[in-house]
């Protein structure tokens, strides 16, 4: 179950998964902390079952109900068991956007792909990495 956490960004558990988002960069870890702190419109939930954060999903929802991904991450050992896809699932039901964008890198395309987004690369943003922008238009409810 999706439950925000904002207010608890700098637990050891948020910390833990949100470094899997940085690549355990201190100092970028430090940035993105302090941006959910600081930044109202960026929320941030964790998957929880029974007391224990699996996984964490950041984003942000525009007022035109399009739903950008900053971050998302599930816990090592539970990674290949639906949560990734089963917190993208929750977020369209709570938050109704119309259309998901994300943008990644070659390690997590893979897993927007399967999950049914488009997937277009936008070439070499930084030296030697390959980024993609990854689209998701949300059918709407009968």
């Amino acid at each position: 179950m999706l439950v925000p956490i904002k207010e608890r960004v700098r637990e050891e558990a948020v910390q833990e998964l949100l470094s899997y988002c940085v690549f355990p960069d201190p100092e970028r870890l430090q940035a993105v902390t302090d941006d959910y702190e600081t930044i109202g419109e960026f929320e941030l939930y964790a998957y929880e079952e029974e007391g224990e954060i699996l996984g964490i999903v950041g984003f942000t929802v525009s007022s035109e109900r399009l739903l950008t991904i900053r971050h998302i991450a599930v816990q090592p050992d539970m990674r290949g068991q639906g949560y990734g896809r089963g917190q993208i699932l929750e977020l369209i039901e709570l938050k109704k956007p119309v259309r998901i964008v994300a943008e990644t890198d070659e390690d997590a395309v893979d897993f927007y792909r399967n999950i049914g987004f488009t997937v277009i690369s936008l070439g070499e943003l930084y030296p030697g990495v390959e980024r993609f922008r990854c689209g998701y238009e949300v059918e709407e409810e009968e």
